[in-house]
């Protein structure tokens, strides 16, 4: 969410500098993300100064072109001018030399030129081409009563501003408006001088004659807590002023029509969502709240149609529906260029009931996004009078009804009680009691009883987020200040035993061995869009964990893998021009069993926790004594055999085969001596590369840490002497059926070959290109070693011999 920093000035007195006011905000829990300085009209016409048209000729070698005089104050410029209407006498609007103007995003500098011949010293503008209004048939012409020289910045007073972007968590919903953080603001700094935040007085507002009176009927109350509304008449729809229309651009929102506008800046101002309706188009005079039957169709005002749930709420007139409550807006009902009669609306809607709606239309509009996280129902009756007063001044136009006001249960706020021990327990300072009550207050916390112990507190319906002990103290403490809470300088803590082996310190082992070989550790959300599972038999979308009212479509469901999300940080990066990664993420996968127990449905849901690592790019920048090397999979395989042997494997003990997995192309898979699987290793299949945009090769080891631990228990040190004579290695490319596995070479080499052999490595798996269809390439690796003499070459030619012919006898393999 932005706020505009010249717009808050209006509702608190500060001189604090936008960069101040930005570590204010974020020390007081509503975070700064950015500050960015906005200008009312882009460059703030920099460089564009009044000019007075001395002369004006045709031009002599065009039939088009203008040949002017411009007297700019401190000299008289030629320029030639090509528009149709300019003329000696004029006051005009030009851009001197070395000016830059703005077309959108583009943007040029004014030369000095020839143009045809004739010398030009400046361009004279038309409002478009200075952003000042849309006219593009001729310059611009002004007063003629504007000294010459004059800069255009002052004559049109060009407002610097500064959007400061407000990371607003969930529930700070009371800071989502400029009243909202004034209110806040003002909070803090009452700690340390006098000073209040205001708000627009609406004690003009008043009913002029009652000409249209429009009744309202809730028949959905549970959903529509309070629904109030007022009809103004004769009003002028038109373009909105420029204070206006600059206070909208600076926080994002595009200027429509000054009633819709005005909607838009109460809404920002206040924080209570309305909406103006066309009264003409209100069919039987008279507004109802109300749900629809399921399957009926709706246009909303981006032009889609819709069917609507049968739990969607609506206001409808007495025969159609004209908005989604809450939502979105019909294209119907809405104000148009035509209207001159409204029906202004402000309401306080159920957040479950426009929660559910938004979702399942898939929209994220300002007004849902409050409504979801719960508006003030007591708000309601004054914003619909300041929208009314603006409407009055902006528009014209006579308030021609009574509000009406549908209110059966008022919300009088929230109950705590707190105590001063808790304060001072959870806070880890002594405040004071008088510090704490001059907080609550300024907090507009309403202290209702005090006795010596602690205070009855009524919190104002407004926030949502405090309803308990906890959160009454946490305000005290983002006001005080958690920077002024001093670090003690002692820890008191318990001895406790230590779980053995301790997860944490083998996942901090692992973490610190991995960012010391160049990784970088990633983060990624734990929710996923299901639909990605759609059609896989290993993960199924069955399994997926689903979310009952998912923030979007697009995070719907919690992750089974952690490629996803790697394979999302690897296509961000590599967009960036940082394509040589290597990453590692530690988290948790979820999984639905397929059960439906409900006397405990925590047994319905099953958690892993994995180590995704990732390579793709290059091993190294290339430079001078270092050619470009793209990364491999042995060097991946080398990284996870590392890890495995760090938590004390042995990997002669480990049964390696070839993967059989949905997410590589190729690969392996690592089981312990009871066939749990600890790893799978491979290339990433490249239809999921293509699929978030990835165009590198990308290499991937999932490791299941859950397995990992459970048998590291059972890992014990065990001391072996140097072997006095050297290890011989010989690699051997064997050509297989696709049915043969891995573990059937090793058995028959093991088998044949018990006093020489020690090791026997798969280092690659090959299928494309030179290798018959239904076959594969096993790369296989063999170690060989006497322990009591020095092999020879005839001895290992015979070892090696021995295997081909079994291999060949038994699995009909044959050398590549």
């Amino acid at each position: 969410m932005k706020i505009s920093y010249n717009w808050l000035k209006e509702y608190i007195d500060i001189d604090l500098s936008p960069e101040r006011l930005a570590e204010v905000l974020t020390d007081i829990g509503l975070e700064v993300g950015g500050v960015e300085g906005v200008e009312s009209i882009k460059g703030g016409l920099k460089g564009i100064v009044v000019g007075h048209v001395e002369t004006c000729v045709p031009h002599p070698n065009s039939g088009h072109l203008s040949k002017t005089t411009v007297n700019v104050g401190s000299e008289v410029l030629p320029i030639v001018c090509g528009a149709p209407n300019v003329a000696a006498g004029q006051k005009v609007l030009v851009a001197t030399v070395g000016t830059t103007l703005y077309d959108g995003d583009k943007e040029f500098k004014i030369k000095r030129a020839k143009i045809r011949g004739e010398e030009s010293q400046g361009m004279i503008c038309s409002e478009i081409e200075l952003g000042l209004g849309t006219d593009a048939s001729g310059i611009m012409v002004l007063d003629g009563d504007i000294p010459a020289g004059k800069n255009a910045s002052e004559h049109f007073r060009i407002e610097n501003d500064f959007a400061i972007e407000i990371d607003l968590t969930p529930n700070r919903i009371d800071g989502a408006s400029h009243i909202g953080v004034a209110r806040d603001v003002a909070a803090y700094l009452k700690q340390t001088k006098d000073i209040e935040y205001k708000r627009p007085s609406v004690d003009g507002f008043k009913v002029d004659n009652q000409n249209l009176e429009i009744p309202v009927e809730v028949i959905n109350p549970e959903a529509c807590p309070r629904y109030s509304g007022v009809t103004i008449s004769g009003v002028e729809v038109k373009e909105s002023p420029g204070w206006l229309k600059n206070r909208l651009k600076t926080i994002g929102l595009a200027p429509i029509n000054n009633i819709v506008d005005i909607t838009n800046y109460v809404l920002m101002e206040t924080g209570q969502p309305l909406h103006a309706f066309d009264a003409a188009e209100i069919k039987g005079s008279k507004v109802v709240v109300r749900t629809m039957k399921q399957g009926t169709k709706f246009i909303t005002l981006d032009e889609e149609e819709r069917e609507l749930h049968e739990k969607d709420l609506m206001i409808c007139n007495v025969e159609d529906g004209m908005c989604i409550g809450g939502v979105f807006g019909g294209i119907v009902s809405g104000v148009k260029g035509s209207t001159t009669d409204i029906f202004l609306e402000s309401a306080c809607f159920d957040p479950v009931f426009i929660r559910k709606t938004a979702r399942r239309h898939g929209l994220n509009t300002d007004a849902s996004f409050r409504f979801e996280r719960g508006a003030d129902p007591n708000g309601v009756v004054y914003a619909l009078k300041r929208a009314a007063l603006m409407i009055k001044e902006l528009a014209g136009g006579t308030i021609s009804s009574e509000i009406t006001d549908f209110y059966p249960n008022q919300v009088e706020g929230f109950n705590v009680d707190v105590s001063y021990a808790n304060i001072t327990r959870l806070i880890g300072k002594e405040l004071g009691k008088e510090r704490i009550k001059s907080i609550l207050e300024s907090l507009e916390i309403k202290i209702e009883a005090e006795t010596d112990r602690g205070l009855s507190l009524l919190v104002p319906p407004y926030r949502v987020d405090v309803k308990r002990e906890a959160d009454v103290i946490e305000e005290v403490l983002r006001i005080y200040g958690y920077n002024n809470i001093e670090i003690p300088s002692q820890v008191k803590s318990a001895l406790q035993t230590a779980q053995k082996p301790d997860p944490e310190k083998l996942k901090n082992t692992i973490a610190d061995m991995l960012s010391a070989q160049g990784f970088n550790e990633i983060w990624s959300n734990s929710l996923t869009k299901s639909s990605a599972y759609e059609g896989l038999e290993q993960l199924k979308a069955e399994q997926t964990v689903k979310l009952f009212n998912p923030l979007s479509n697009d995070l719907d469901g919690m992750r089974q893998t952690l490629l996803f999300g790697g394979l999302e940080a690897i296509a961000y990066n590599a967009n960036r021009q940082n394509p040589n990664l290597k990453f590692y993420e530690f988290g948790s996968c979820y999984f639905h069993k397929g059960t439906q127990l409900k006397d405990n449905p925590a047994n319905n849901y099953h958690e892993e926790e994995h180590l995704g690592i990732f390579i793709t790019g290059n091993k190294e920048v290339a430079n001078w004594n270092t050619p470009e090397e793209a990364v491999a999979f042995p060097q991946l395989k080398s990284y996870l055999e590392n890890i495995l042997r760090k938590l004390g494997f042995n990997l002669l003990k480990l049964e390696l085969d070839e993967a059989d997995s949905e997410l590589l192309s190729n690969g392996l898979v690592y089981n312990s001596g009871n066939k749990k699987v600890l790893a799978e290793i491979g290339y990433v299949d490249p239809k999921w590369l293509k699929k978030y945009g990835v165009e590198t090769e990308v290499f991937y080891a999932d490791l299941n840490w859950g397995n990992l631990l459970l048998e590291h228990k059972n890992n014990k040190l065990v001391f072996e002497e140097l072997p006095k004579y050297p290890a011989v290695r010989r690699d051997l490319a064997l050509v297989v059926d696709k049915k043969v596995k891995f573990a059937a070479i090793k058995e028959i080499a093991f088998k044949n070959e018990r006093q020489l052999l020690r090791e026997v490595n798969l280092f690659d798996v090959y299928e494309g290109k030179g290798i018959p269809e239904g076959k594969k390439s096993y790369a296989v690796s063999f170690i060989l070693r006497d322990d009591n003499k020095t092999l020879k070459d005839k001895q290992i030619d015979k070892v090696m011999q021995r295997f081909i012919t079994l291999f060949d006898k038994q699995l009909g393999a044959v050398l590549r």
